[in-house]
C-alpha cells in the first residue's frame, strides 16, 4: 500500500484506535488492538465498535482511488451487521470489499475476526458516492 494514501485519521477512528493496514481496488483492511475501554459492561468488545469497524472498512473498500490527489468520499445508506462471536484474541482485524454497484451507488460486505481467526462479525452495507 502507497503510503501516501493514508489519511489522517477521523476523530472517532483516533479515539478508539484503529488504523488502516491494506487498501486497493474494491478491498481495505483496518486492525484495532483490543483495550479495555472497548469494552461493554460485561467486559468483551462492545458491538458498537464492531459496527463502526464495518462501516469504515466498507466504505475505503468502495473508495479507493489510488491518488491521494483524487479521494473518493462515500455515506453509508444502509449497514447490518450480524454478530457471531467474540475475540479470543487481542487484535481485531477488520476486512470489506466492494461487491458490486454503479457509478453512484456500491455495495459490500465486511467480517471482523481476531488474530486466532475466530468470526466476531459480518456486514454488509449499501454506499453512496459524494461529489469530488
Amino acid at each position: 500500500m502507497d503510503p501516501k494514501l493514508i489519511e489522517t485519521p477521523y476523530p472517532l477512528q483516533a479515539h478508539l484506535g484503529f488504523y488502516i493496514t491494506d487498501w486497493s481496488e474494491g478491498y481495505a483492511r483496518f486492525e484495532l488492538p483490543i483495550v479495555e475501554f472497548l469494552g461493554n459492561r460485561f467486559g468483551i468488545v462492545h458491538g458498537g465498535v464492531h459496527a463502526v469497524m464495518l462501516d469504515t472498512v466498507m466504505g475505503f473498500a468502495g473508495s479507493y482511488t489510488g491518488t491521494p490527489d483524487a479521494p473518493q468520499q462515500c455515506m453509508t445508506l444502509s449497514l447490518t451487521t450480524q454478530f457471531l462471536s467474540q475475540a479470543k484474541g487481542q487484535l481485531l482485524i477488520g476486512e470489506g470489499r466492494r461487491t458490486g454497484g454503479g457509478r453512484k451507488t456500491y455495495f459490500a460486505e465486511g467480517k471482523i475476526t481476531d488474530e486466532t481467526g475466530e468470526l466476531i462479525a459480518t456486514g454488509t452495507g449499501v454506499f453512496r458516492y459524494r461529489g469530488r
